[in-house]
């Protein structure tokens, strides 16, 4: 679903071909999902309604449901100019020490473990 039909082996191409044409809910999703991924690295934030619209009709409604949730956050990640690669790196930093601790990571020792690790 998510692979190009370009990147596909001549197998594959044929196998993918034959199931849309059985499935033709299975072409609209590609579709939606084939139009998410150029949106978000485009930064086009207003297609998202539209492709929202589209999405929510197809096999990946429960998915567009998720992103309908968080609407104002992903149109903001959309727009800003302002990556969250610091943030994120921030929280894996965080989940590995608390893996480390096993299960003794309260807010107390946590606390002292990052402040001294800093």
């Amino acid at each position: 679903m998510t692979t190009a039909r370009d990147d596909l082996a001549k197998s594959e191409a044929i196998l993918v071909a034959a199931i849309e044409v059985n499935v033709p809910e299975l072409v609209v999703a590609r579709t939606a999902i084939g139009d998410f991924q150029p949106m978000i690295r485009s930064k086009t934030a207003r297609r998202l309604d539209k492709w929202l619209e589209a999405a929510r009709q197809s096999l990946i409604g429960s998915f567009a449901g998720g992103v309908e949730k968080d609407l104002n956050a992903l149109r903001n990640a959309i727009i800003s100019p302002w990556p969250n690669g610091q943030t994120e790196g921030q929280i894996t930093r965080l989940k590995l020490i608390k893996r480390q601790m096993y299960g003794r990571a309260k807010l107390d020792p946590l606390q002292a473990r990052l402040i001294g690790a800093s």
